[in-house]
């Protein structure tokens, strides 16, 4: 009786042991987020010009633009320009700096260029971008003169 009682204890801990290892499966480690730190080539379209400009960021939200096709005649810009960048939740991030872009066909502004977009993939990231000028539009309730647009930037290996 002794070991029949022994027995029925060790199949019914083993039947709740395999109850309680199905009840709480292994969870998988969630995926790294994809970073932004590297050498992107972005490509944007703003007032219906496609530019280009070479996105550099570094570690602690260091980065810079190398606008391509952005100077007089369609020429590069010879310096970097300095830039910021953040991660933001859910695969996001934003980066800005200042820029010289031409504004239509006739003009060029100095402002702030301003991507933010979402991870598409660990290299690839698609969003918006606003352009703002200190110069005064008086039809904006904010006296600034802005244009939006998009861009695809896509992470250039070395």
């Amino acid at each position: 009786m002794k070991h029949g009682f022994i027995s029925v204890l060790l199949v019914l801990l083993l039947a709740i042991q395999g109850v309680a290892i199905q009840a709480n499966p292994p969870q998988a480690k969630p995926k790294p987020s994809p970073t932004p730190i590297g050498r992107w080539r972005v490509k944007f379209t703003m007032s219906g010009l496609e530019k280009n400009l070479i996105l550099v960021s570094k570690p602690g939200g260091i980065a810079s633009f190398l606008l391509l096709d952005t100077g007089l005649d369609h020429k590069p810009v010879a310096d970097q320009q300095p830039a910021a960048w953040s991660q933001l939740t859910n695969g996001r991030v934003s980066f800005s700096g200042e820029a010289e872009l031409p504004i239509g066909t006739c003009c060029r502004e100095i402002g702030t260029l301003i991507l933010k977009g979402r991870f598409s993939s660990n290299d690839s990231i698609t969003g918006k971008l606003v352009f703002v000028t200190s110069v005064d539009e008086e039809e904006s309730p904010y006296k600034l003169k802005s244009a939006v647009g998009s861009f695809t930037a896509t992470r250039v290996l070395k």
